[in-house]
């Protein structure tokens, strides 16, 4: 073939969401310029087994990963569901699960969990319901005797539906998932994925989200087991008027990584997005990972977003990774800009608690609960905020922790040594 139709026909592939590299006219590689160039597909073949230099791999353990990132399908997985009125289910093929316009994997082990996976699972919520109790879907990975497991799952919510819907990851296991979440005409869905897996467990996943004409989008990540979690939330706009918040909290202990990443496409004009994760990690190999990626494309005008990655380091020898990244393609947007903070204990506020007869290691907690309220306190059903911070309190209790070597204090926990932090608002500056 040619190389002039050789760079047509790849330049085709990225417009449709496949290619990921091309060649200039002169036959000279050319690497990924743009997050909207990476491969996009249901095609496992368009996804090489990652070696671990790649930059969406690359603080990734990818060595711990090779059966999980091998082709291979696994039996169909058993959900425990508790459904209110309002809600069905289904099983369909993967066939019929793309002919509802789900995004395609964006990585190596969604390709193969959506390759893999003999069933997808449907949830349907009525057009018009309003639910005041959550759906709740819970996938227990002990039953598959530490064999790699494969799951997709749909979420579909009805227009001007309301609802709530957990989706609750525990036990033991190897597990790739792909969850594709449609949101039709002005909806208001929240999904909340928690991650409380045994200490051996490895999950790889990637949560999508089609966001419909005036829509209300939330996903809430919380992760606190796991030797390896790496969730992958993603967001996409299907008319203008949408808006995305994407939240989590991660509280790694030693010998765990956890590894988050959201890509939120900017797409379509006069839509949102609030991107906020909260870490903390003890134990001397414990590791986090935050990459935040925001794409405002050129004909997404009247674009409003923002994300925020703050991280607390609880012991010596911890290491959090955070890296935003923020591209804008037009300039005609009400504001963009991204943020992000790794430092440790603030010693005026432990000074502050223990002054008051605080014992150190309750002041330290009091310190870590402050440190996550502003995300939990956004789960909207109040037992669910309870369930979500006992989990945390557990894990605090789990570990004693000695305090860090003493370094200069910030005036905030958000304010750290650590810090980076872009904005660009054309309103505040006109």
């Amino acid at each position: 073939m040619p190389v002039a139709d050789t760079l047509v026909e790849s330049n085709d592939a990225i417009a449709q969401g496949r290619g990921t590299t091309h060649v200039d006219p002169v036959g000279a590689f050319v690497p990924v310029q743009s997050r909207a160039e990476r491969t996009a597909s249901f095609d496992l073949a368009d996804f090489a087994v990652p070696k671990g230099r790649e930059e969406e791999w690359r603080f990734t353990p990818v060595k711990k990963l090779a059966a999980l990132l091998a082709e291979g399908s696994s039996p169909a997985l058993d959900w425990l569901l508790d459904l209110p009125e309002g809600v069905t289910t289904s099983t369909i093929t993967a066939e019929a699960a793309r002919g509802l316009g789900i995004l395609p994997p964006q990585d190596r082990a969604a390709a193969v969990a959506a390759a893999g996976a003999q069933e997808v699972l449907l949830v349907d919520i009525a057009p018009e319901a309003e639910l005041t109790q959550p759906v709740r879907l819970l996938l227990d990975g002990t039953g598959t005797d530490g064999a790699v497991a494969h799951a997709h799952l749909v979420i579909r919510a009805g227009h001007h539906s309301r609802a709530t819907v957990v989706i609750d990851h525990q036990g033991r296991g190897q597990l790739t998932e792909l969850v594709s979440v449609l949101t039709e005409d002005a909806s208001d869905l929240t999904v909340v994925a928690g991650q409380r897996w045994a200490d051996d467990a490895i999950h790889l996943a990637q949560h999508d989200a089609l966001v419909g004409r005036d829509s209300r989008y939330r996903h809430i990540s919380v992760t606190l087991g796991g030797e390896v979690v790496r969730l992958n939330a993603n967001v996409r706009y299907a008319g203008p008027g949408g808006d995305a918040t994407l939240l989590g909290v991660y509280f790694a202990d030693s010998g765990q990584h956890l590894e988050h990443r959201s890509f939120v496409d900017h797409n379509t004009p006069h839509c949102k997005s609030l991107v906020t994760y909260k870490g903390a990690l003890q134990g001397g190999t414990a590791r986090t990972v935050w990459v935040g990626d925001a794409l405002i494309r050129a004909a997404a005008e009247g674009t409003d977003t923002y994300e925020l990655n703050r991280n607390l380091i609880l012991t010596e020898g911890a290491r959090a990774d955070s890296v935003p990244n923020l591209e804008i393609e037009t300039g005609e947007i009400k504001g963009a800009g991204h943020a992000s903070a790794t430092g440790r204990f603030d010693d005026l506020q432990l000074f502050y608690l223990q002054a008051r007869g605080i014992p150190e290691e309750e002041a330290k907690r009091l310190v870590v609960r402050g440190f996550f309220a502003d995300v939990v306190r956004e789960i909207p059903l109040p037992d669910l905020r309870d369930e979500v911070s006992a989990a945390i309190e557990a894990e605090l209790a789990a570990t004693a922790y000695a305090a860090p070597t003493p370094a200069p204090s910030s005036p905030t926990p958000d304010a750290a040594p650590s810090t980076t932090a872009h904005s660009l608002d054309r309103t505040k500056e006109n």
